[in-house]
């Protein structure tokens, strides 16, 4: 299969989907995995053991509950989001939230005895406090981060559903795969995964880069 611009279309499709919904998953998923790191209150054993639930939520579920959310007679349908990149983007969110979340928290926790009395003791206000230990537990965030991104673009149940595989609309890697191995082409459908397979070797080359140049920025 060679790199037409059908092809180019689908594999752009697919990094704008799950790049926006990583980073809007960030936005939500990593503070809220921060905090729970470094605060308690009623009900946060409820909240960790929900959102340790949600990261294994399987994505044809996910999809399924957007679908009833975004069709016709759902609570959102209005929006007229359904078989839209905007609807794939939303179950990807919903996907990788718990993920970058859950995997905060853990990053968090690790280095919050360590660092916690420390800046304390040095007179840290509680914003630096935070800051502190979150720029600390950065190399456990960023793994988050790939995590959820191999998980986000390597997905296909939910896209579909609340997609559709559409040509020239809503058409992803993973849905074209699907298609070329249901027509019998196998080939072309094993080099869109290779394709696939590069974007995200790369996207955790990049971030790996990216970590260890912090990390030795910091020592030094």
């Amino acid at each position: 299969m060679l790199m037409t611009p059908e092809v180019w279309e689908v594999v752009w499709l697919s990094l704008k989907v799950t790049t926006t919904a990583i980073l809007l998953g960030s936005l939500i998923g990593i503070p809220l995995g921060a905090c729970l790191g470094l605060y308690s209150f009623p009900g946060k054993r409820l909240v960790i053991v929900l959102i340790y639930t949600c990261m294994g939520l399987p994505p044809v579920l996910i999809g399924v509950i957007v679908y009833l959310l975004l069709s016709r007679y759902g609570p959102l349908g209005s929006l007229g989001l359904l078989f839209t990149p905007e609807a794939m983007m939303l179950a990807q969110v919903v996907l990788v939230t718990p993920i970058l979340a859950g995997l905060s928290l853990s990053a968090v926790q690790a280095k919050e005895r360590a660092y916690w009395e420390t800046a304390k003791s040095l007179g840290a206000s509680p914003l630096q406090l935070v800051f502190t230990i979150v720029k600390e537990a950065r190399k456990g965030i960023w793994a988050g981060v790939a995590a959820a991104y191999g998980r986000a673009i390597s997905e296909v149940g939910a896209v579909m559903l609340v997609g559709g595989n559409i040509e020239h609309h809503t058409r992803v890697m993973t849905t074209a795969i699907i298609l070329e191995t249901r027509m019998g082409n196998f080939t072309a459908g094993l080099q869109m995964g290779l394709v696939l397979l590069l974007i995200s070797f790369l996207f955790n080359s990049f971030l790996v880069i990216g970590v260890l140049n912090q990390l030795k920025t910091g020592r030094r």
